[in-house]
Protein backbone atom coordinates (compact mmCIF):
# COMPACT_ATOMS: atom_id res chain seq x y z
CA UNK A 1 0.00 0.00 0.00
CA UNK A 2 1.33 3.57 -1.20
CA UNK A 3 0.79 6.11 1.59
CA UNK A 4 0.54 9.66 0.61
CA UNK A 5 2.85 11.69 4.05
CA UNK A 6 1.99 15.13 5.12
CA UNK A 7 4.24 17.08 7.43
CA UNK A 8 2.40 15.56 10.35
CA UNK A 9 0.78 12.06 11.57
CA UNK A 10 3.91 9.87 9.61
CA UNK A 11 4.36 8.04 12.58
CA UNK A 12 0.66 7.46 12.74
CA UNK A 13 0.21 6.53 9.41
CA UNK A 14 2.75 4.08 9.67
CA UNK A 15 0.98 2.40 12.80
CA UNK A 16 -2.12 2.17 10.36
CA UNK A 17 -0.50 1.00 7.03
CA UNK A 18 0.47 -2.22 9.91
CA UNK A 19 -3.46 -3.26 11.26
CA UNK A 20 -3.88 -6.35 10.46
CA UNK A 21 -7.08 -8.10 10.16
CA UNK A 22 -7.68 -9.41 13.33
CA UNK A 23 -6.98 -5.29 15.00
CA UNK A 24 -10.77 -3.93 13.44
CA UNK A 25 -13.05 -5.10 16.39
CA UNK A 26 -15.84 -4.07 14.35
CA UNK A 27 -16.78 -3.23 10.50
CA UNK A 28 -20.33 -1.92 8.89
CA UNK A 29 -21.49 -1.58 5.50
CA UNK A 30 -22.39 2.20 4.76
CA UNK A 31 -23.48 4.21 2.79
CA UNK A 32 -21.23 7.69 1.56
CA UNK A 33 -24.33 10.03 0.97
CA UNK A 34 -22.61 13.30 0.96
CA UNK A 35 -19.39 14.88 0.89
CA UNK A 36 -18.09 18.50 1.17
CA UNK A 37 -14.72 20.23 0.56
CA UNK A 38 -15.28 23.97 0.88
CA UNK A 39 -12.57 26.40 0.33
CA UNK A 40 -14.13 29.03 3.02
CA UNK A 41 -15.20 29.28 5.96
CA UNK A 42 -19.08 30.45 5.52
CA UNK A 43 -19.88 30.67 9.10
CA UNK A 44 -18.70 33.80 10.26
CA UNK A 45 -19.59 36.70 12.57
CA UNK A 46 -23.14 36.76 14.26
CA UNK A 47 -25.75 34.02 12.86
CA UNK A 48 -28.13 36.60 12.81
CA UNK A 49 -26.31 38.16 9.71
CA UNK A 50 -26.47 35.30 8.00
CA UNK A 51 -23.55 32.74 6.64
CA UNK A 52 -21.14 33.82 3.27
CA UNK A 53 -22.55 32.56 0.24
CA UNK A 54 -21.25 30.35 -1.50
CA UNK A 55 -19.86 31.09 -5.08
CA UNK A 56 -20.42 27.82 -6.58
CA UNK A 57 -22.06 24.13 -4.78
CA UNK A 58 -19.25 22.73 -2.53
CA UNK A 59 -21.14 19.01 -2.24
CA UNK A 60 -18.88 16.55 -4.27
CA UNK A 61 -18.85 13.25 -5.76
CA UNK A 62 -15.68 12.69 -4.95
CA UNK A 63 -13.00 14.01 -2.32
CA UNK A 64 -9.13 13.46 -1.95
CA UNK A 65 -7.73 13.60 1.43
CA UNK A 66 -3.66 13.59 2.01
CA UNK A 67 -2.16 12.62 5.06
CA UNK A 68 -1.67 14.32 8.01
CA UNK A 69 -3.09 17.69 5.76
CA UNK A 70 -6.75 16.90 5.05
CA UNK A 71 -9.69 17.69 2.35
CA UNK A 72 -7.75 18.73 -0.90
CA UNK A 73 -9.35 22.40 -1.44
CA UNK A 74 -11.28 22.26 2.03
CA UNK A 75 -11.00 24.84 4.36
CA UNK A 76 -9.07 23.44 7.50
CA UNK A 77 -6.57 21.44 4.26
CA UNK A 78 -2.92 22.25 5.71
CA UNK A 79 -3.53 25.12 8.77
CA UNK A 80 -1.28 23.93 11.81
CA UNK A 81 -4.58 24.67 14.15
CA UNK A 82 -6.48 21.42 12.39
CA UNK A 83 -4.26 19.19 12.17
CA UNK A 84 -5.84 16.59 14.18
CA UNK A 85 -9.05 17.70 13.34
CA UNK A 86 -9.16 18.71 9.43
CA UNK A 87 -11.80 16.19 8.31
CA UNK A 88 -15.26 15.59 10.24
CA UNK A 89 -17.47 12.41 10.05
CA UNK A 90 -20.80 11.93 10.87
CA UNK A 91 -23.85 9.88 10.89
CA UNK A 92 -26.92 10.51 9.05
CA UNK A 93 -29.16 8.63 11.73
CA UNK A 94 -27.45 11.14 14.24
CA UNK A 95 -28.73 14.42 11.97
CA UNK A 96 -32.31 12.64 11.60
CA UNK A 97 -32.78 11.89 15.64
CA UNK A 98 -31.62 15.59 16.11
CA UNK A 99 -34.24 16.90 13.31
CA UNK A 100 -36.94 14.92 15.12
CA UNK A 101 -36.02 15.83 18.51
CA UNK A 102 -36.04 19.72 17.53
CA UNK A 103 -39.38 19.37 15.72
CA UNK A 104 -38.49 20.53 12.76
CA UNK A 105 -41.04 21.00 9.66
CA UNK A 106 -38.45 19.19 7.53
CA UNK A 107 -35.13 17.34 7.39
CA UNK A 108 -31.77 19.09 8.32
CA UNK A 109 -29.74 19.92 5.42
CA UNK A 110 -26.38 18.17 4.95
CA UNK A 111 -24.72 20.85 3.55
CA UNK A 112 -25.95 23.10 6.00
CA UNK A 113 -23.80 21.28 8.75
CA UNK A 114 -20.88 21.89 7.07
CA UNK A 115 -19.30 18.07 7.76
CA UNK A 116 -16.92 16.53 5.13
CA UNK A 117 -18.75 12.96 5.11
CA UNK A 118 -21.73 11.83 5.84
CA UNK A 119 -22.53 8.21 5.56
CA UNK A 120 -25.48 5.69 6.67
CA UNK A 121 -25.71 2.49 7.88
CA UNK A 122 -26.53 -0.28 5.16
CA UNK A 123 -25.70 -3.43 7.58
CA UNK A 124 -25.83 -2.79 11.38
CA UNK A 125 -24.19 -6.28 12.07
CA UNK A 126 -20.96 -4.94 13.15
CA UNK A 127 -18.48 -7.31 14.35
CA UNK A 128 -15.69 -8.29 11.93
CA UNK A 129 -17.05 -11.89 12.57
CA UNK A 130 -20.69 -10.41 10.98
CA UNK A 131 -22.10 -11.13 14.69
CA UNK A 132 -24.67 -8.69 16.42
CA UNK A 133 -27.33 -6.66 15.23
CA UNK A 134 -26.94 -3.18 17.33
CA UNK A 135 -26.93 -0.13 15.09
CA UNK A 136 -23.84 2.71 16.31
CA UNK A 137 -23.13 6.25 15.29
CA UNK A 138 -19.72 7.82 14.78
CA UNK A 139 -20.51 9.58 17.72
CA UNK A 140 -19.65 6.48 19.51
CA UNK A 141 -16.34 6.30 17.73
CA UNK A 142 -14.25 8.56 19.51
CA UNK A 143 -10.52 7.67 19.71
CA UNK A 144 -10.82 4.56 16.99
CA UNK A 145 -8.62 4.48 14.38
CA UNK A 146 -11.24 3.91 11.60
CA UNK A 147 -11.04 2.33 7.71
CA UNK A 148 -13.27 4.34 5.25
CA UNK A 149 -12.94 2.53 1.33
CA UNK A 150 -15.56 3.79 -0.82
CA UNK A 151 -13.67 1.46 -3.61
CA UNK A 152 -10.60 3.07 -4.11
CA UNK A 153 -8.74 1.55 -1.21
CA UNK A 154 -8.75 2.42 2.54
CA UNK A 155 -8.56 6.15 3.70
CA UNK A 156 -7.06 5.38 7.45
CA UNK A 157 -8.83 8.15 10.01
CA UNK A 158 -8.18 8.81 13.29
CA UNK A 159 -11.18 9.86 15.45
CA UNK A 160 -10.16 12.22 18.11
CA UNK A 161 -12.50 14.50 19.24
CA UNK A 162 -16.59 15.27 19.02
CA UNK A 163 -17.31 17.46 16.50
CA UNK A 164 -19.82 19.43 18.74
CA UNK A 165 -22.29 21.74 16.94
CA UNK A 166 -22.49 25.61 16.89
CA UNK A 167 -25.15 28.44 17.44
CA UNK A 168 -25.04 28.59 13.68
CA UNK A 169 -27.23 25.62 13.63
CA UNK A 170 -30.11 26.91 15.11
CA UNK A 171 -29.93 29.64 12.18
CA UNK A 172 -29.10 27.48 9.03
CA UNK A 173 -30.80 24.33 10.22
CA UNK A 174 -33.90 25.21 12.81
CA UNK A 175 -34.37 26.63 16.12
CA UNK A 176 -33.86 24.15 18.50
CA UNK A 177 -30.99 22.04 16.05
CA UNK A 178 -27.56 23.33 18.46
CA UNK A 179 -29.17 21.80 21.51
CA UNK A 180 -30.64 18.63 19.56
CA UNK A 181 -27.21 17.92 17.80
CA UNK A 182 -24.76 17.62 21.23
CA UNK A 183 -23.14 14.74 21.41
CA UNK A 184 -24.57 13.99 17.47
CA UNK A 185 -22.09 16.09 15.76
CA UNK A 186 -20.05 13.61 14.49
CA UNK A 187 -16.46 13.03 14.78
CA UNK A 188 -13.12 15.50 13.88
CA UNK A 189 -10.87 13.20 12.39
CA UNK A 190 -7.28 13.24 11.14
CA UNK A 191 -5.93 11.36 7.94
CA UNK A 192 -3.54 9.25 8.18
CA UNK A 193 -3.03 8.06 4.98
CA UNK A 194 -4.20 9.59 2.06
CA UNK A 195 -6.71 8.15 -0.94
CA UNK A 196 -9.92 8.78 -2.64
CA UNK A 197 -13.32 8.67 -1.36
CA UNK A 198 -16.31 8.61 -3.18
CA UNK A 199 -20.35 8.53 -3.06
CA UNK A 200 -22.02 5.35 -2.54
CA UNK A 201 -21.74 2.17 -0.95
CA UNK A 202 -18.38 1.64 1.29
CA UNK A 203 -16.93 -0.19 4.32
CA UNK A 204 -15.62 1.37 7.68
CA UNK A 205 -13.77 -0.47 9.64
CA UNK A 206 -13.08 0.51 13.49
CA UNK A 207 -10.54 -0.48 16.25
CA UNK A 208 -13.03 0.15 19.24
CA UNK A 209 -16.20 -1.58 18.84
CA UNK A 210 -18.74 0.54 20.97
CA UNK A 211 -21.15 -2.81 21.65
CA UNK A 212 -18.14 -3.85 23.72
CA UNK A 213 -18.00 -0.86 25.47
CA UNK A 214 -21.78 -1.03 26.30
CA UNK A 215 -21.92 -4.96 27.56
CA UNK A 216 -18.54 -4.47 29.93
Amino acid sequence: MVLTIGQTGSNQAAQADSQSAAQWKAQWKVDIVFLLSSPVFRYEGRPADGPITAESSESRTSIELRAGLGIVGDRYFAKPAHVHSSVTLMSVESLEAAARDSGAASPFSYEATRRNILIRMVDVSGSASGAGVTPVTVDELRGATLSLDSGDGPVILQANRPANPCAWMDTVLAPGAFTALRRRGGMRCEPLTGGILRLGPAMLRSTIDPRAVKAS
